[in-house]
């Protein structure tokens, strides 16, 4: 998917929306940036400017077109039973890429997708290829066989020592490279990237 010049587009939804501009140099040229502005220019936004932003900010963290986005809110509304926005946020957690990057496989969601789809990692024992895949718990997820000695996964027990703490959802041995997902992620376990009330919203209008 083509998103377009990142920098821009952080500069509009935040620095969170991609971890390349999770940095000190691009914190200090927003800090710069909001100098130069004229105060108030924000605070002139309507309901709807501001829905639009956080839907944008969520989709674009996540890297979905807006066609899967708006599918998985279609899911949340319409799943009977559930809080909305808490079935929202599982969904866009529990995709494969996701997970991927969760457990610190990939930097990015961008390369877990390639990590998944160049067919480097299993579900269940079973080579997939397919980054979108819904995760649920007591999948495991593992380092194909073939893909442990590439040089995408070279030294990394050393560099998951180095990784933040792993999400309380998750399990992963790095010496068998295998992990899994031990119960579905909650907004304390897994921050949303954005407000997902005002993202249904958004697309109720």
């Amino acid at each position: 998917m083509k998103i377009g010049p990142k920098y821009k587009i952080a500069k509009r939804l935040g620095a969170s929306v991609f971890e390349k501009t999770q940095t000190q140099k691009f914190a200090i040229a927003e800090e710069r940036s909001a100098r130069n502005k004229k105060s108030g220019r924000r605070g002139n936004q309507t309901e709807y400017s501001k829905q639009l932003l956080e839907k944008q900010k969520v989709r674009m963290t996540y890297g979905l077109s807006e066609r899967q986005f708006s599918n998985y809110v279609e899911t949340a509304v319409h799943t009977h039973g559930q809080v909305p926005t808490e079935t929202l946020h599982k969904l866009l957690e529990m995709r494969l890429d996701n997970v991927l990057y969760r457990l610190g496989l990939a930097p990015t969601r961008r390369a877990a997708r390639q990590m998944a789809s160049h067919g480097h990692i299993t579900v269940n024992g079973v080579k997939t290829t397919i980054p979108s895949r819904a995760m649920r718990i007591g999948d495991v997820i593992g380092v194909r066989e073939g893909s442990k000695s590439a040089i995408l996964f070279e030294n990394f027990e050393e560099k998951f020592r180095e990784r933040p703490t792993l999400a309380s959802w998750l399990t992963w041995d790095p010496k068998k490279m295998e992990g899994g997902i031990q119960e579905l992620p909650t907004a304390e376990a897994a921050s949303p990237a954005g407000d997902l009330v005002m993202v249904l919203s958004f697309y109720s209008r």
